[in-house]
């Protein structure tokens, strides 16, 4: 009997919520710099854990880097849910954390 290959790998895709402050901020941002963030926070629905990205310090939030900006966030596995918390500058974006 012949049976043919099964695959049983998916990709979960995650819901991306932006906060209305992070959302502020994304408005604020120079358009060829906008599209460059707003691509990294959609790339965040397929991979919440990319190459690169860190643990805020004593916050529980993660953080990615796209050239002068970070982009901080939350993940929920249990609900497959990527929360954007602050969209800021690299000088700016800790202060009130």
């Amino acid at each position: 009997m012949n049976h043919d290959k099964v695959n049983l790998s998916y990709q979960v895709m995650y819901k991306v919520e932006v906060r209305r402050r992070a959302q502020q901020a994304l408005d604020k941002l120079p358009k060829s710099d906008f599209q460059v963030v707003v691509k990294v926070i959609k790339d965040l629905a397929e991979v919440p854990r990319p190459r690169g990205i860190e643990k805020v310090k004593s916050t529980g939030l993660w953080r990615i880097r796209q050239g002068d900006y970070r982009i901080i966030y939350n993940i929920n596995d249990g609900e497959s849910l990527v929360t954007i918390v602050r969209v800021g500058h690299r000088r700016e974006i800790y202060r009130a954390l």
